[in-house]
């Protein structure tokens, strides 16, 4: 297992997590719940792909966003993509582009 998804399971276990509102609206469409986000994360072994941020409003240089697909403790298959950052010194990660039933 990678560090970057160390940092980020552990923030997620912490409660340092945000979800977006497209990251609320996709959850809601698949009929999905924050726990069932969680869970996946948590069950994750690996990184998907990480991706360089294209956004305008990136805060540093360099961001990235790391993509997770691992089911929750369902079996339910989930795809998330999100950004780890910095606040007040603790990690804390994104869910910042899309949570949403793996196809």
């Amino acid at each position: 297992m990678t560090e970057i998804l160390v940092r980020i399971k552990r923030a997620i276990l912490l409660g340092n997590f945000r979800f977006s509102r497209k990251a609320w609206d996709e959850m809601k469409i698949d009929h999905i719940t924050e726990l069932d986000v969680l869970e996946s994360i948590s069950n994750a072994v690996a990184i998907y792909k990480r991706i360089r941020s294209t956004s305008v409003f990136k805060k540093s240089i360099k961001e990235y966003l790391y993509i997770i697909q691992s089911p929750n403790m369902h079996g339910l298959p989930i795809y998330t993509k999100g950004k780890l950052v910095k606040e007040q010194g603790q990690d804390v990660f994104y869910f910042i582009i899309s949570s949403k039933k793996s196809s």
